[in-house]
């Protein structure tokens, strides 16, 4: 892996860290589906405009258009529904777990559809990543009391499914399409199944349009959601799937150091603990996670005649 992809790898999940405590306040002050779709819609726009003004070209395959509805329907529709709506139900702990089996899907799904496959101490290192993910919200788990209800841990498991297929379809087709127009396109098709589902249900006309939900909103599309996917898909086009998303396990720790310097809390060992096995786990996986192409004994020579 080079220094520019981890680099980059890096950006991506400290910007996804960041989403959450924009998320906790925007919801707030918004519908979630109404909130959700704006995210998606302006984030879609921005890419698509950009992809436009460098004159990128829309895609004309009925396949990448086929491909793109997939990862639209599974990264933005029900990523954003579950994650969005998880947080009625359930503990920010049981989400964290529950969000961070994604990795552990992705390897299994990737390496039916890419052919990616992870060496034993691959497999190893994701699941100790998970485990230190599991350490790490265990105190909220253990003091959530009965918060960890049937319909919050389905919507959670919703938005890892959906996200799981997305990323193998972006893996799929990074480098072959333009990420900026590949990227707007998703969220604006993903936006779709959200505005129909916010009009059912919800009143847009309760969201609070605020200093501080426009700032929220703005932020969480232009660089929650615009800027990172992007970036995740250039990492794509150049690192193994499964290596990539292993990185994934740093986002709650990200989350932890962003709480530590801004809000003042404390880590305490147990977390600690949790954070060293998430690094340990990313580390094994990148560095040795690969798993060894089969190698094919050499063709005989044919007997002469």
């Amino acid at each position: 892996m080079t220094v520019s992809a981890f680099a980059r790898i890096i950006l991506a999940m400290l910007l996804w860290a960041l989403c959450f405590p924009l998320l906790t306040i925007g919801i707030t002050l918004a519908p979630h589906l109404s909130f959700a779709t704006l995210r998606a819609v302006l984030a879609g726009l921005v890419l698509i405009g950009l992809a436009r003004a460098l004159g990128r070209p829309f895609p004309r395959s009925a396949a990448m258009w086929k491909t793109l509805a997939i990862m639209g329907v599974g990264a933005t529709s029900l990523g954003f529904l579950g994650m969005f709506h998880a947080a009625e139900f359930v503990s920010p702990g049981i989400a964290t777990v529950i969000a961070n089996t994604q990795p552990l899907l992705a390897a299994a799904l990737g390496g039916i559809v890419l052919g990616e496959r992870l060496s034993l101490v691959g497999k190893t290192g994701l699941f100790i990543g998970f485990l230190g993910i599991v350490v790490i919200a265990a105190p909220v788990i253990f003091s959530s009391g009965g918060e960890s209800y049937l319909i919050g841990v389905a919507y959670i498991i919703l938005a890892a499914l959906g996200i799981t297929v997305s990323n193998v379809m972006i893996k799929k087709i990074a480098g072959r399409v333009d990420p900026f127009m590949a990227m707007g396109l998703q969220l604006l098709i993903g936006s779709i199944p959200l505005a129909i589902a916010a009009g059912l249900t919800e009143d847009p006309t309760a969201i609070q349009w605020t200093f501080t939900f426009v700032t929220v909103l703005l932020t969480l599309a232009v660089f929650g959601s615009a800027l990172v996917y992007v970036v995740w898909m250039s990492v794509l086009s150049e690192v193994p799937l499964n290596q990539a998303n292993a990185f994934s396990f740093l986002i709650p720790v990200f989350g932890l150091t962003i709480g530590v310097l801004f809000y003042g809390e404390n880590l305490g060992l147990l977390k600690l603990a949790g954070i060293v096995l998430a690094i340990i786990g990313v580390v094994l996986v990148t560095r040795k996670g690969a798993a060894k192409p089969a190698v094919l004994p050499p063709a005989k020579a044919p007997v002469p005649t």
